[in-house]
């Protein structure tokens, strides 16, 4: 991971300020370049890093009685809230990711998958690269029999410039494996839209 050099940051941030015509020294700016390059390095941590680091520590499904991998049934994590920034204007996007894979020989920690989110959603991005970068991660990482991520998400770019639809949101899909199939992904699609507690 190369990580985010705050000081430049810092000296960009200022030069912004100025080139919109503000004063940087003026009360309620003066630590605004520190704040935005403090913020920079949590935005985007995932520079560099590998989301695959967060899948090393799996565990095995088992096998049935004749020695073959066992078939599990699907593993669905919904409602992953991520952010991530839009590379086009440097704008948040925020929103919800659900997850799911049908497992080959191996599953990991339920918490490892948020965290695959988090490390590839924290880069400048879009949203239709993200979902296959997702679904790519955890097709190479896991080796399942299938992956499923669907992304909804507010983009600023959207709701606060140009077009202004403040109440829209952007969903993108991506699936691997058996999931691939629609009226396996059907099933999967069923399950992370049905209300709980029903």
């Amino acid at each position: 991971m190369t990580g985010v050099d705050t000081a430049r940051v810092e000296r960009a941030v200022r030069e912004l300020l100025l080139a919109i015509g503000e004063d940087p020294e003026r009360p309620g700016l003066e630590r605004t370049p520190r704040r935005v390059a403090e913020a920079y390095a949590e935005f985007f941590r995932g520079v560099g890093a590998d989301p695959q680091e967060h899948l090393v520590d799996s565990v095995p499904t088992g096998s049935t009685d004749a020695g073959e991998p066992a078939d599990s049934d699907a593993v669905v994590l919904r409602d992953l809230a991520f952010r991530s920034m839009c590379e086009h204007h440097l704008l948040p996007f925020t929103g919800t990711a659900h997850v799911a894979y049908l497992p080959g020989e191996k599953i990991v920690g339920l918490g490892r998958i948020p965290a695959v989110v988090d490390t590839i959603a924290s880069r400048p991005q879009v949203q239709e690269r993200l979902t296959e970068q997702i679904a790519d991660a955890l097709d190479a990482g896991l080796r399942p029999r299938g992956v499923l991520v669907v992304l909804e998400a507010e983009h600023g770019c959207v709701t606060a410039r140009g077009a202004r639809q403040e109440h829209s949101s952007t969903v993108t899909i991506a699936s691997r494996g058996a999931l691939a199939d629609p009226v396996e992904r059907a099933e999967i699609m069923a399950l992370i839209g049905s209300v709980r507690g029903g």
